[in-house]
């Protein structure tokens, strides 16, 4: 039997708290299962303008929590905290304390960081993939004995903690880790409850190359490294893709095509991107069932511009 559909939403900016709250009841409304943010620091400016990618107005934790706060059974998540903005004590009691006051809502999300123009923004060291990786692997571990309430004795090349007790105490909440990258996704795959695919983003920004790392036939190859590292566990992992470019409308074709010139691809090539969604909510709907049959990708997240228009995907597919 094929893992159950889920669904969530992704969003950066609300221009209340009314509205982001209001934002998060209708995404429950609608069936939706989670609300995620990502974990992004720069506002308007040359920095954000280089790196192509769109500006987080809102700080994923306390966004959090008000979506939390305004839902009922709304997950909230971060798609995903860069391990390297914060003190890995700090964010482990930020996240348990998340869990406790939404009675075991978050879905925890933990990356190696990417964005290189931010890094430099805030003057923070970008070391090279595998050292983030590493720091991001040694980062799981201490949140593990962080949560588990036992007294700490880390020492790790990148963590020193001891003589205290994480708290709140909580059960480890479920785990994503995204990437693109076979070291990155073959870490998800032992560790994480849902494995998030994402373009290989190893050239620090958003462009051809990140999308053309995430085609049908790249993905099915990141798809193998997950099931040959998860070895036995594979079947118990949830995995997880952003649609990145979904148009639920008439004409779709035509903005695929467009789309895929720009990024180097055919429009063939961008109509079966697995991180692109292309035409009515009948075709949608198949072409994610299509997906879930060839890949195993069961949880799929989209932006807020789309949540509206993806709702009849959702009616047809959340639990089935």
């Amino acid at each position: 039997m094929p893992r159950p559909f889920r669904f969530a939403v992704q969003s950066f900016s609300a221009k209340s708290g009314k509205e982001w709250r209001e934002r998060a009841r209708r995404a429950e409304a609608l069936g939706y299962s989670a609300l995620h943010l990502a974990d992004h620091v720069l506002g308007p400016g040359p920095a954000i303008a280089k790196s192509n990618h769109p500006i987080q107005e809102l700080a994923a934790v306390p966004a959090m929590m008000s979506a939390a706060e305004a839902t009922t059974t709304l997950k909230v998540g971060c798609r995903v905290f860069c391990i390297d903005y914060q003190h890995p004590a700090v964010l482990a009691k930020q996240a348990a304390t998340i869990d406790l006051l939404s009675d075991g809502r978050l879905e925890l999300g933990l990356g190696a960081g990417w964005l290189a123009a931010e890094y430099e923004a805030l003057n923070i060291r970008l070391d090279p993939p595998g050292v983030r990786i590493t720091r991001l692997e040694e980062t799981i571990a201490a949140f593990r004995e962080l949560l588990s309430g036992e007294e700490v004795a880390i020492a790790s090349k990148s963590i020193q903690l001891a003589g205290f007790a994480g708290a709140p105490k909580r059960k480890f909440p479920p785990l994503m880790i995204g990437g693109g990258g076979k070291r990155v996704l073959s870490l998800a795959a032992r560790e994480a409850d849902i494995v998030s695919l994402n373009f290989n983003n190893s050239s620090g920004l958003i462009g051809p190359a990140g999308v053309q790392s995430s085609t049908a036939d790249a993905t099915a190859e990141k798809i193998g490294w997950v099931r040959a590292a998860a070895g036995a566990r594979f079947g118990a992992i949830e995995l997880e893709i952003g649609a990145y470019f979904t148009f639920v409308q008439e004409g779709a074709d035509a903005i695929a095509a467009g789309m895929g010139s720009a990024m180097g691809l055919s429009k063939d090539e961008m109509l079966r991107h697995p991180h692109g969604l292309f035409g009515s909510a009948d075709r949608v709907a198949e072409e994610l069932e299509r997906r879930r049959q060839q890949y195993g990708i069961s949880y799929v997240t989209v932006g807020d511009a789309a949540m509206e228009a993806f709702a009849p995907v959702v009616a047809r597919l959340a639990g089935k």
